[in-house]
């Protein structure tokens, strides 16, 4: 359905198609692509086996950074790419679900928790007509 180089392309246009206003913020963050969360990260995350992640944001979120912030690894946002594509239905799905998941790591990164990031979601769907 979508080839990884494919999903590649979709993770850089959800990344392109975040407000300037924020990606000019964006400092210390790599974002990845795995085909599936890691053991670890479904430990940590408490995830069942029935559970799975499109996406996951872990590191020092930007408005908890002081001004001894430094010399530390990057932050990382990592997109799962076969749940992701499971969950879809078409290659237009597949582009929604990148967008919308990129958008909510990068939510999490600039400190807005699991709540807010819903809410925000919400409002920006219904602003938008999805």
């Amino acid at each position: 359905m979508v080839t990884p180089e494919e999903f590649e392309e979709l993770v850089a246009e959800g990344l392109a198609a975040i407000p300037e206003r924020f990606t000019k913020l964006l400092d210390n963050v790599a974002v990845v692509i795995e085909d599936e969360p890691s053991l670890e990260q479904r430990r940590r995350m408490r995830l069942s086996h029935r559970m799975t992640l499109f996406g996951l944001y872990e590191g020092i979120p930007h408005t908890r950074r002081g001004p001894h912030y430094f010399g530390v690894l990057p932050d990382k946002i990592t997109i799962f790419r076969k749940p992701i594509i499971a969950a879809a239905d078409s290659p237009d799905a597949v582009r929604a679900i990148v967008r919308d998941t990129v958008w909510h790591e990068i939510a999490h990164h600039f400190g807005m928790d699991e709540h807010r990031v819903r809410a925000a979601e919400k409002k920006r769907r219904k602003r938008d007509g999805a």
